[in-house]
């Protein structure tokens, strides 16, 4: 059996695992990623995960200190607006819209839009030039052993001993499961159909988030494609409706989504295949283990709601390997458990106060009753209305602390 040491190992490679293993060689830790997939190398993993990340600015900043931004930059459709429609009544047409735009609180844009294929590419090929970071892809951990001075951490064919094991291992993580931590799921009855269209208005660098029942349906700026405006779509419904959606021939589902979109962008055409995915949230009891600590989905899960899953994500990894760059330049250990409890103190409370306002408001996206979404209209006008509270979203959803 071969035997690997590195200071820092991370359990799981997509985005936040590759991310984080970036920023800790960005800091000068040894640094190996491990993946169960292959690692995404060209555009034909485009056809597997349809869908596309928006980086709000704080992720950006940060993504820029680690040297990753440059790479990402060239492919990106910035978001300059962020739009609320309400088109809940009784007819499917927009009847309230709130316009938040990035220069009212000093920004240039809110975030840039990308693929995640092309992210992950990148982020691979930045690892692949990096000294001190390794990807192992395909393999997984199959078993770990907190110690008092590492964990030891089993791999197909081979043991790792890593000081700290970062765990980005997904929703059901099996390193947050192996170490005995525990995590509440719930779920709404919804599914997400993801998918790109193409479309003859131009986006205009604007997000547009549509409400009416079931949850939100989102159109997300993408570069063009082949010369044509182009958006990644998140459409929200219940769960038996999204599968019916679904399997609906693409004629009439491109109908469908034309009557649900209400026309904002004019006739949308596929140009993707289309995925589901279930809607649930999901937060750890704890964010650190013996020897682990817990990032991204490994950590919580929310409903896809004003790009806040893998922008809090970000904020963990960015806590953690601030944390660890502290403790290795006093040269202290970066997986004892006194650090380990900061991380914990430092980002558990802040991801429970958005995992509950995103639960909020997906229940409110939700609401079929006319009172409901009539109440639900009113509140975005009362938002949008007053400028102090208008400006405050905007900072909260930037993730401002």
């Amino acid at each position: 059996m071969d035997r690997l040491d590195t200071e820092i190992l991370v359990a799981g490679g997509g985005v936040a695992g590759l991310a984080a293993t970036a920023a800790f060689a960005h800091a000068g830790f040894d640094a190996l990623c491990v993946d169960a997939e292959p690692p995404v190398t060209d555009a034909g993993h485009a056809r597997s995960d349809l869908r596309s990340t928006a980086f709000l600015m704080p992720a950006v900043a940060f993504l820029d200190r680690i040297g990753l931004w440059a790479r990402l930059a060239p492919h990106a459709a910035p978001l300059r607006v962020m739009r609320l429609a309400d088109a809940g009544g009784p007819e499917p047409a927009v009847r309230e819209v709130a316009d938040f735009e990035a220069g009212e609180i000093g920004q240039d844009a809110f975030g840039y839009n990308l693929p995640n294929w092309l992210i992950r590419r990148e982020l691979v090929a930045h690892l692949a030039g990096t000294p001190g970071a390794r990807l192992i892809a395909p393999a997984r951990v199959e078993g770990i052993v907190p110690r008092t001075a590492a964990a030891l951490v089993r791999l197909p064919g081979a043991q790792a001993r890593a000081a700290l094991v970062v765990a980005a291992d997904g929703r059901d993580s099996f390193v947050r499961e192996a170490v005995g931590i525990a995590a509440r799921r719930w779920g709404y009855g919804q599914k997400a159909l993801v998918f790109t269209v193409a479309h003859p208005v131009p986006h205009g660098d604007v997000s547009t988030e549509i409400h009416r029942t079931g949850g939100p349906l989102t159109l997300v700026p993408l570069p063009d494609h082949d010369g044509s405006p182009a958006s990644a779509v998140v459409w929200m419904e219940e769960g038996p409706k999204a599968a019916r959606l679904l399997e609906l021939p693409e004629a009439e589902f491109e109908a469908a989504l034309d009557e649900r979109a209400c026309g904002v962008l004019g006739r949308l055409r596929l140009t993707s295949p289309r995925r589901i995915w279930p809607i649930v949230s999901q937060v750890a009891d704890r964010l650190d283990g013996p020897r682990v600590a817990l990032v991204a989905e490994a950590a919580h899960v929310v409903p896809p709601i004003g790009a806040q899953g893998l922008n809090m994500s970000l904020r963990d990894v960015a806590a953690l390997a601030d944390l660890c760059a502290g403790a290795r330049a006093r040269g202290e250990d970066p997986g004892a458990p006194e650090l380990l409890a900061r991380y914990h103190r430092a980002r558990h409370a802040k991801v429970l106060a958005r995992v509950a306002g995103i639960d909020a408001l997906n229940r409110a996206a939700m609401a079929g009753w006319q009172p409901f979404r009539d109440a639900r209209r009113a509140g975005l006008r009362a938002l949008y209305g007053v400028t102090p509270l208008r400006r405050a979203a905007m900072r909260m959803g930037l993730g401002a602390r």
